[in-house]
């Protein structure tokens, strides 16, 4: 499908809500849409407790849990980069009562990664809200010359395949993000997968590889300490936990952006009163002090937007990153 087209239909699909459920049998009538939810909610996450769509699923689910009295039950379902969580959430019933944590991979990157995907992040769901986004940063070994990212890239050129970055594994967003800056600066740098982004960036403090393009969550101990060094982040605008360090458009590549992000979907077909009563408390939960701060913490801002605006993201970045997979042969583990 042209990138287009894909953007159109998601587009399409986010903005005819209201007129698309006004005739699906599934939905509830204007009187049940008020009382929502009048039992708890199963807000599913495709990966196993403790990583960063855990972290973000149970901080808006207390949330929520605060907002309406009922309970938002995490159910982790792990398993094939987030396919087996993101299928089961899109077989349930579209009564808004599961809801699930997608995120960059599960919403944007296995439609290209995975070639027999059981769920379409387009037609199997409806977006809800966009939740955060966390920032890549390029960081090198300090043995590496290289301050800044020209210079990185006119080391790599001198070297060509010489130089190695690590990753969480194939496919994984370090991945992404290593091969969208090889193809955005014309360089030639060795992949190293590991598995998880731990090991990749224990190694690279210890000098075994020689960069890495991750989340701030995993490098910042070791930016702070001196034992990484930090030359750009992949957002459009700088980190307030690394004010020094630029973006890469300010590094001069213009248009680079690799950003992880999360954000919530619902079954195909819930009802758009409910959708939009879920997006409405997600942004009142996401502009509090309190939430700000506590993803400050994990490396993440928030990013609060409208269902629609989440759906257009979501095929945006779908076309963004089929391109990207293709041309660096990404396969996944």
């Amino acid at each position: 499908m042209k990138t287009s087209n894909l953007i159109a239909s998601f587009a399409i699909a986010a903005c005819g809500n209201t007129l698309f459920l006004s005739h699906n049998a599934n939905a509830q009538t204007a009187t049940d849409t008020q009382a929502w939810p009048t039992k708890p909610i199963r807000l599913v996450v495709p990966f196993t407790p403790g990583g960063s769509t855990d972290i973000l699923a149970r901080a808006i689910g207390q949330k929520l849990t605060e907002a309406w009295g009922q309970a938002v039950v995490i159910d982790n379902v792990p398993g094939a980069g987030g396919s087996l969580g993101a299928d089961k959430a899109a077989r349930a019933p579209a009564d808004g009562y599961t809801l699930l944590m997608g995120h960059i991979g599960t919403l944007a990157v296995n439609p290209s990664l995975y070639p027999k995907l059981p769920y379409d992040p387009a037609r199997s769901f409806d977006p809800v809200a966009l939740v955060a986004k966390v920032p890549n940063v390029l960081v090198v070994h300090p043995s590496v010359p290289a301050k800044n990212v020209k210079e990185l890239v006119a080391l790599a050129k001198s070297k060509p395949g010489q130089l190695s970055y690590g990753s969480g594994g194939n496919g994984s967003a370090a991945n992404l993000a290593g091969e969208y800056l090889k193809q955005q600066t014309g360089t030639s740098i060795l992949h190293i997968p590991y598995r998880g982004a731990v090991p990749a960036v224990t190694d690279l403090a210890g000098g075994q590889i020689q960069l890495v393009f991750t989340g701030g969550l995993a490098v910042m101990p070791f930016v702070k300490s001196g034992q990484l060094r930090a030359l750009a982040v992949s957002s459009t605008q700088r980190m307030p936990s690394l004010p020094d360090v630029p973006t890469m458009i300010e590094s001069g590549y213009k248009g680079f952006e690799a950003d992880q992000w999360y954000g919530v979907v619902a079954p195909k077909g819930t009802p758009a009163g409910v959708i939009q009563k879920l997006n409405s408390q997600i942004n009142l939960a996401l502009n509090s002090p309190e939430l700000k701060t506590r993803l400050s913490t994990e490396g993440a801002v928030a990013a609060p937007t409208t269902p629609q605006a989440f759906g257009q993201y979501i095929a945006s970045e779908i076309a963004r990153w089929r391109p990207v997979i293709q041309a660096g042969r990404v396969t996944a583990d």
